[in-house]
């Protein structure tokens, strides 16, 4: 399954939302530097879906807002 990420980088709190059946906002604390964003996102859907970090993928939009994830 591919979902669209909406990413929101240093925020106060780590949240999830559901936008759609494959879209979503992510809440991280983490700074959009060096790939940390991007892990605490994979790290967030993994648990928001109950899944090992494995089968999380980051497909495109590495220095984006808005990213595709591939769940396996």
């Amino acid at each position: 399954m591919k979902i669209t990420v909406k990413v929101k980088a240093g925020a106060k709190q780590a949240k999830i939302e559901e936008l759609s059946e494959n879209s979503f906002s992510v809440w991280v604390k983490e700074k959009p530097q060096e790939g940390k964003a991007n892990y605490a996102v994979r790290e967030a859907l993994a648990d928001y879906f109950n899944i090992p970090k494995s089968r999380v993928t980051l497909i495109s939009g590495e220095k984006s807002k808005t990213k595709l994830f591939e769940i396996s």
